[in-house]
């Protein structure tokens, strides 16, 4: 057994947590975050997301999100490799969920939509025009604003299922 395939359990599994910890994070944000701060006015709802965008992030929070997107591109990588089993298969869909379906996500959407709010004053004159347009993209609509918080429980699932095989 080569050294680099001794390591692919423990790989596999704290990329498994760290997407499970992502999906909790994400759910609570989609879930309850965003809608508590659309019920503020827009100046303040749009205020208080702007300092969380500053706020989260923090060496523990790029730990977890892009050490899971180091963790998930080496365990791809080792499953085109060493295609030879159904762990290899599950080990890439979940790989390719989290890569795609959250970086991926949070990079072309998310971050695009969170610089345009950063450079936005939260203002009585500004808020009602830039934050509604801000929530309707982050909660969903169009569609592509759920997909980062799907992503993570199926990459989660599909590692922990190439652990066990």
């Amino acid at each position: 057994m080569s050294l680099f395939a001794r390591y692919i359990l423990p790989i596999t599994v704290l990329a498994a947590v760290g997407s499970g910890l992502m999906a909790g994070l994400l759910f609570a944000f989609s879930n309850f975050v965003m809608k508590a701060l659309t019920r503020l006015p827009p100046e303040q709802g749009m205020a208080a997301m702007q300092l969380i965008n500053v706020t989260i992030i923090n060496p523990v929070f790029l730990l977890l999100f892009l050490g899971t997107a180091v963790l998930c591109a080496v365990l791809a990588l080792y499953s085109v490799l060493q295609w030879q089993s159904t762990t290899t298969v599950w080990l890439l869909v979940g790989c390719v969920f989290y890569l795609v379906g959250t970086v991926g996500v949070t990079m072309a959407f998310n971050v695009p939509l969170n610089n345009v709010l950063a450079g936005s004053k939260a203002a009585i004159s500004v808020a009602p025009d830039v934050w509604p347009s801000y929530v309707k993209a982050g909660l969903g609509e169009p569609e592509y604003g759920g997909l980062s918080s799907s992503a993570c429980p199926n990459s989660a699932q599909a590692e922990a299922r190439a652990a066990r095989t």
